[in-house]
Parts: C-alpha cells; sequence; structure tokens
C-alpha cells in the first residue's frame, strides 16, 4: 500500500458560509511518486494540545472557568478534543493539497470556544489526527484499498487572530450566549415589564444592580 503523510500548511477563515468555518490547507504526500492515488475518503480529528503553549496571568484569569484555579493545572490542563472533520480528496499523484473545512462554534457552553477566546493573542496548538481509505491503483492497472494507518498525523499552531477575524466576520463586534429557554423567558418578561428596549440596555441595568449590592 502507498505510504500518505499528512502536513498542515495554512489556516483562513471562510468569509461566505452559512456559519463560521475555518478552512485548513493540508498537504498531502505520497513515499512513492509514481503510484497514482484515484481518491482519498479522509476523516479528521482535531485536538486541542493546551499543555503545548505559555500562559500568562490574563490568560490564565479569562480561562478559569475551563481549566480552574491555575495553581492546579498541573492536574487540569489536558489535551481537549475540538471537532471532527471529512473531506473527499482527488486523484493525485505524488503531492497534493486539499482543503479541510471545519465549522466553528461561539457557543461559549463549548471548551474549545472557551478555550479559543480566553487566548488574547498568540497561537492555539492543534493536533490533527488522520484515517479513512485510499484507494489507489496497484499492479496491472488493478484499484485497490487500504486504511490510512491511526498513526499519521499532523501538528499545526493556529494563529488566534485567524479564529478572532473569522468569528468578526460572523458576529461583528457581539458574542453569541445560550441560556435554557425558561431563563430566557423570565430575562424576556423582565424586559417587557419594564420597558427596555433593548437587550443591551437590559444587561446593563442588571449589571449596574448587581455592582451597587457589591459596593455597599
Amino acid at each position: 500500500m502507498p505510504e500518505v503523510d499528512f502536513e498542515v500548511v495554512s489556516a483562513a477563515p471562510i468569509s461566505h458560509a452559512a456559519s463560521p468555518h475555518l478552512v485548513f490547507a493540508v498537504r498531502i504526500t505520497t513515499a512513492a511518486a509514481d503510484t497514482p492515488i484515484h481518491t482519498i475518503a479522509m476523516r479528521c480529528q482535531i485536538q486541542i494540545e493546551a499543555t503545548r503553549r505559555h500562559y500568562d496571568l490574563a490568560d490564565q484569569a479569562r480561562l478559569r472557568d475551563l481549566f480552574g484555579d491555575p495553581d492546579r493545572w498541573a492536574q487540569t490542563l489536558r489535551t481537549t478534543l475540538w471537532t471532527h472533520a471529512t473531506a473527499i480528496v482527488p486523484r493525485f499523484v505524488g503531492e497534493t493539497f486539499v482543503d479541510l473545512h471545519v465549522p466553528c462554534s461561539f457557543d461559549f457552553n463549548v471548551a474549545a470556544t472557551k478555550f479559543f477566546a480566553g487566548l488574547d493573542d498568540g497561537e492555539a496548538p492543534l493536533c490533527f489526527q488522520f484515517s479513512g481509505t485510499i484507494f489507489y491503483e496497484g499492479e496491472r492497472g488493478v484499484l485497490q484499498v487500504a486504511q490510512i494507518p491511526w498513526s499519521k498525523e499532523a501538528r499545526f499552531r493556529l494563529p488566534i487572530r485567524v479564529w478572532r477575524e473569522m468569528m468578526e466576520l460572523y458576529y461583528p463586534n457581539s458574542t453569541w450566549l445560550r441560556v435554557p429557554r425558561d431563563v430566557f423567558e423570565r430575562l424576556d418578561d423582565y424586559k417587557r415589564r419594564n420597558g427596555i428596549p433593548t437587550w443591551d440596555q437590559l444587561f446593563e441595568r442588571l449589571l449596574g444592580r448587581v455592582e451597587e449590592k457589591i459596593e455597599r
């Protein structure tokens, strides 16, 4: 079977999609440059390798909800599953590039969203673990099938600015927050009863009252 290797070379936001997406450019090479690959049904699991970067005090404060108190990070800081993605790789010989489209959530109940949003700059260390099926041309032109070994992986450091640019495209100057329906109904009822015209003003009023009580 052909020896296939993977390298993630770049990442960029998709500007026109129904929801936020990043596209990762994946370089695929074969050791036998003369063996035609008919197609690859590629699967990929993407993990956030949180232990592979430094965190300053501001990062630690923003990530407290995800990893707990910084003095416990030796136990709580760990690799986290981000998402799964798939791609169909068309016919090539020797080398090719394929775009791996990855949907991204701005839901702050999702651990990956908390991680990316909690970093002010720098890079997020990612590990891409590849699997799937290779269809290639064997001896005498006979179609052969092989599986991508589970050991095939590639590391990539995603610039945080790329993630922020993507979210700014889809949610300019705003944040998406999911709350239980009963909580929303209580907030909506309070908003209507008190004649508060916008949700921004509602949250400002509620926060103001909380801050007043704290100061007393």
